[in-house]
Parts: structure tokens; sequence; C-alpha cells
């Protein structure tokens, strides 16, 4: 039997949850299908949808363009909603000026040193998009790619899984890639992040989410105030391109050091060589658990204006932690307010930057036969 607003409603007044309209069709906080809408079409007229799903007090809206977080709303302390992730109100700026805002990262998160590797004694030429250097897998990488999208509630999960198959050779790249990336919203107010790819030849793979955060609120200003915590002892220092090393430096005595809750200003022009280098954070930290089976926690991060908390486990060996130094006024967001430097942050789970040209470093190798799996688990409280 279909239900009508007023059951919906009330079903979700039972539950401590206010409905909202999402599509034209009202929805509570949990155990409802994700809603879909036309969000805007690219040059060559291929059409980019826009999902809508909520549970467990989150909120979330996602493109089919790059697997892009668009917005993330989470209650602060008092139960107020507030969107607390980067993004732009249409399909054009996504394509013109997007600094990977809340897109899904591949094949290659982070940066491949000169746009180059060797694997089983072959060499391989990246697509160079960052100076000499091969980011975030290149020119055109998963972020500008549009994936198809299923929706799914399971049990009181709901979410979406989005699938993109990447061709041989595609951004210099061997062998085709099949990947599934799924978000779960859960109702204990988690948004759950699972990475599954397969190849047909011998490939790297290091998928990621480049979602920007700011707790307080999206457009609010500086995220300097908000306190983080990585349970990591070490980082990978780089050179003057962000390519790491090869170091494996300790964080104590250095700006670097987050094992126990600073704010991020703190430190931030401390003027250490490596903070000029980045124009503030922007390293690989060394995570404290190496690879794990199964998500451990090693990040939160707090805003203490609005008692919002993010907490992060994975089962990945680092996190990039970015403090948004190349933000610079031009973009304005969903709210309408620009973005400067320091208004945003991202900590994105991964394997190392380079770790294709750095034997020590944990390996990204994926073969045939093999499954890439991955998670990522966010937490929020207040």
């Amino acid at each position: 039997m279909e239900l009508n607003r007023r059951t919906v409603i009330a079903g979700a007044a039972a539950a401590g949850i206010a409905a909202t309209t999402l599509g034209g069709t009202a929805q509570a906080a949990a155990g409802h299908r994700p809603g879909k809408e036309l969000f805007g079409r690219l040059a060559d007229g291929t059409k980019v949808y826009r999902w809508s799903l909520q549970n467990g007090g989150i909120r979330m809206k996602v493109l089919s363009y790059g697997g892009v977080v668009q917005t993330l709303e989470v209650p602060d302390a008092r139960g107020r909603h507030a969107n607390v992730v980067a993004g732009f109100d249409g399909i054009d700026d996504y394509v013109a000026k997007s600094p990977y805002f809340g897109a899904l990262i591949g094949r290659y998160g982070n940066r491949i040193g000169k746009g180059q590797f060797t694997l089983d004694g072959k060499s391989y030429q990246l697509s160079v998009n960052d100076g000499v250097n091969s980011l975030h897998g290149g020119a055109k990488g998963f972020d500008k790619r549009v994936w198809d999208v299923e929706p799914f509630t399971e049990g009181s999960d709901v979410g979406l899984r989005l699938y993109y198959t990447s061709v041989d050779g595609e951004m210099g790249y061997p062998g085709t890639l099949r990947s599934t990336v799924t978000y779960t919203l859960t109702r204990r107010g988690e948004w759950r992040v699972d990475y599954e790819a397969t190849t047909d030849r011998a490939t790297v793979v290091n998928l990621t989410s480049h979602v920007y955060w700011n707790l307080a609120g999206e457009g609010s200003g500086t995220i300097e105030d908000h306190e983080l915590t990585i349970a990591a002892a070490r980082y990978t220092p780089t050179d003057s391109g962000l390519i790491p090393t090869g170091e494996l430096a300790r964080v104590a005595g250095t700006p670097f050091d987050f094992r126990r809750a600073k704010p991020i200003g703190r430190d931030i022009r401390a003027g250490h060589e490596q903070q000029v280098l980045a124009k503030g954070y922007d390293h690989n930290w060394v995570l404290d658990k190496g690879v794990t089976a199964r998500p451990e926690h090693i990040a939160t991060l707090r805003d203490p204006r609005s008692g919002r908390t993010l907490r992060i486990a994975t089962d990945q060996p680092g996190l990039q932690f970015y403090s948004g130094n190349f933000l610079d006024g031009t973009l304005t967001g969903t709210g309408g307010r620009t973005y400067r430097q320091g208004d945003a942050l991202c900590l994105e789970t991964q394997h190392f930057p380079d770790s294709p040209n750095h034997a020590a470093f944990p390996s990204t190798v994926l073969r045939p036969g093999q499954t890439y799996r991955t998670t990522t688990v966010h937490t929020f409280g207040a």
C-alpha cells in the first residue's frame, strides 16, 4: 500500500525525525528510497542526475557526474541542520572550475611523480595535469566521468551504488578497470563509502573521496578553529612538486603532530619548510594502524562553534589532510558565498602518493583475479 504524506510525516515524528520533500515526494529521514531529478546536461547533451537521500539525521545530495557529494546536511548540538560540504549550484561550474569538490577520485588518488611508473618491467606515461605530475587520475579522471547510479534500501540502510568502467589506456593506465562505489547512509548517523574494482591487466589503483568539509556550515568562514586529531606518528614529506621524497618523517616536535586534538590554525603559519612548499597542510599522514582488515578510527574533526564532530574510520594506511590552501575567493558555493583560503578542508583516506615509484610504500598494484576493496566510514555527532 502506498504511503500518503500524513502517514510519512507521522512515521517520521514517531522516530523523532522531521520529513522533508525531495523531488516532490515526502520522505522521512529513514527507510525511504532515494529520489532522482535532472541536474543539468554536459556540452555533448549527456544528462546529469542528482540523487537525494537521507537517514539517521543525515541528508545528502549526490550527482551522477563524478559521484559528487553536492551537499551533506547534519545537525548541530541544538539539532539544527546545515550543509557541511563545499560545492556548486550548477553543472557548468563543476565541469569548468571544480577543485574536485565532493568528487570520487581515480584511477589514482593524489600524485604520481612525472606521471610515470614501471610495472612488471614496462613503463607507463600517464596524463600530466599538475605541472609535470599526474594528479587524481589525470586531466579527465573519475571526477569528470558520468557514473551509472543505482539506488537501494537494505534493512534500515539507504544508499547508492555507482558504476564506472575505465577502459584500457584511459589517461595512460593499463587494463580495463571496473569500479563500483557504494554510498550508504545508516540510521546510526554514518556515511559509509565502499570501493571495489577489478581489472583484466595488472594496473595500479587508489580510489578516494575528495569532500571539502566545514563543520560550522558551508561558506561560513575559516576552518582554522576546527580541532583535528590524526592517529599518526609519521608523515611523508614532499619535494617542491608535492611528491613524496620517500622519507617517513616523525611528526613529534613539528606542526604536523595531531596525535592530540588541536586547532588547525595553531601551527599552520609556523613556517616549517614543508608548510611553505604546500602553502599550509597538504600532506599524507602515515597512519599508525597501517593496512587493516576492517575500518579503524583514525581521525576526529570537531567544530567548537556548532559542536558538530566527524569521526573517520578506514582500512587504508594513509590520510591526506589538505587545508584548502588554494581556495582564493574566485569560487562561489551553493550558499551564495565565496570560498577563500582555509574555508574548507579535505581528509582523504588513501594509499600513499606516488606509491608506484616507492617500493617501500604499501603496494597499490591490482592484478587480474584480484578484487580491490576498501571502506571508509564517516560518523557524525554533536
